[in-house]
């Protein structure tokens, strides 16, 4: 299952990522920061998407060139954190569609409750991007991935800054199907389901609610 995960070892969002890991760091620069981190995942989990070739005229001659081709692109945050990644990812791609899949975590249970679902009719045909800094237990994105694929998505990734071993390893067991990028695995998860070391609740320090 590992080829399923992808860890983004890329120098730039190695550094960024300890600047957001600091506690130090203001809500202004963790949302910079944040975007400027999603457009670099992104970049990586489109890698490998098909291109065709397509003629065009330069200034100076016709000549081939290569384009897009095939399913286009859906981004798909998990709300809230996952808005952070959303805007920077829509300069990359501005023709993308963009999904809303509205969660919570049951502090009880540690369940996915979800409370919201829109997505574009025509998901079937596009690459769906879900999106969420964390990746701790994994029920979240389990059931994020689980409601795209009720509503006829086929071909989806996962994209995160930091996750944990459990949520990994959930989501190789549930949707072997789905790579995962990463900019890190880290230790482990405390008592209340909090990613060690971590980078603290992306969502409140994405929007300064904490």
């Amino acid at each position: 299952m590992r080829e399923k995960l992808v860890v983004v070892t890329h120098p730039l969002v190695q550094h960024k990522l300890t600047l957001m890991r600091s506690k130090d760091t203001p809500t202004g620069q963790f949302r910079q920061l944040l975007r400027e981190v999603g457009l670099l995942m992104l970049y990586e989990a489109t890698r490998d998407l098909p291109l065709e070739a397509r003629e065009v005229e330069t200034p100076l001659v016709r000549m081939q060139g290569r384009a897009l081709s095939g399913k286009k692109l859906c981004f798909v945050p998990i709300l809230r954190a996952g808005l952070g990644l959303v805007d920077a990812m829509l300069e990359l791609v501005p023709s993308a569609r963009v999904g809303h899949i509205g969660l919570y975590r049951d502090p009880a249970t540690l369940a996915a409750v979800q409370y919201y679902l829109k997505l574009p009719e025509d998901i079937s045909s596009r690459l769906a991007i879900v999106c969420d800094p964390m990746l701790a237990t994994g029920h979240s994105a389990n059931a994020a991935v689980r409601r795209l694929k009720e509503s006829g998505a086929d071909a989806i990734k996962f994209i995160c800054l930091v996750a944990a071993p459990p949520g990994v390893e959930l989501m190789q067991a549930e949707h072997p199907d789905v790579t995962i990028y990463a900019a890190a695995v880290d230790e482990r998860l405390d008592e209340h389901a909090y990613i060690i070391p971590g980078l603290g609740d992306a969502g409140d320090r994405l929007f300064g609610t904490k």
